[in-house]
């Protein structure tokens, strides 16, 4: 994978951490060139100028995060592979290899907890929309990768309904990086301030039960299903 270099100063890095700020907050539509612009004080011809274009703007903001998120899960589930040569890796291990590295990298983001989470939230379900072609082609590499994992860790679960379970898993995560912060106050301050380390432990939990449903403790191998899902 290539190395996204990020300048350490001057107007480029201006309009790269107001965009990152903006998108997070707003999302990616609702963000104009002018809106950038004038948060990081610069005029509107410096987009075109440093990045060719909004688009490319978009793109490396994406880029700058997904690119070690995406190396970091791939390391993951390689690792926990060789681990487990020759079988199925425990399923709690392939879904923590998946969602850990989003929180592992927010200590080195400059954004605040909720922005980065948002931000990478956002990021997932643009997907649906179509991603910038780099970002696209980035991505692109862990949906296979982790498919077949989970397809030899439950053997005996129908591909058709693997990739269902594996949607509504991912569709969780999404909810969970974008709306972190809502739930506190429909539970009336039950629901605590956990830490987000204890929050993707119980997100860890939650999958595991969902994606093995009905599975015996003891089963076949099966073919590993060809579809693959996006995320």
């Amino acid at each position: 994978m290539r190395a996204v270099t990020i300048p350490e100063s001057g107007s480029k890095r201006k309009l790269l951490d107001a965009a990152e700020q903006l998108f997070a907050d707003k999302g990616f539509e609702a963000v104009s060139v002018r809106d950038i612009t004038q948060l990081a004080k610069t005029n509107v011809a410096a987009v075109n100028y440093h990045f060719g274009s909004r688009d490319g703007l978009l793109s490396l903001v994406m880029m700058r995060y997904m690119l070690p998120v995406t190396e970091e899960r791939l390391a993951r589930l390689e690792a926990i592979e060789r681990k487990w040569a020759g079988g199925g890796a425990p399923l709690e291990e392939i879904i923590d290899a998946l969602v850990r590295p989003l929180v592992g990298h927010m200590e080195k983001s400059e954004l605040s907890e909720r922005l980065f989470y948002k931000l990478l939230g956002r990021i997932f379900m643009q997907q649906a929309d179509g991603l910038p072609a780099p970002v696209e082609a980035l991505l692109r590499q862990v949906p296979e990768r982790f498919t077949r994992a989970f397809s030899k860790a439950l053997p005996t679960v129908d591909s058709e309904d693997l990739i269902w379970r594996m949607h509504f898993m991912v569709g969780g995560m999404i909810h969970l990086l974008t709306h972190q912060n809502m739930l506190h106050r429909p539970a009336r301050g039950a629901s605590g301030g956990p830490s987000m380390e204890t929050t993707l432990s119980r997100f860890i939990r939650y999958s595991a039960v969902g994606l093995r449903e009905g599975v015996a403790a003891e089963a076949p191998v099966k073919d590993v299903p060809q579809a693959t899902f996006d995320f």
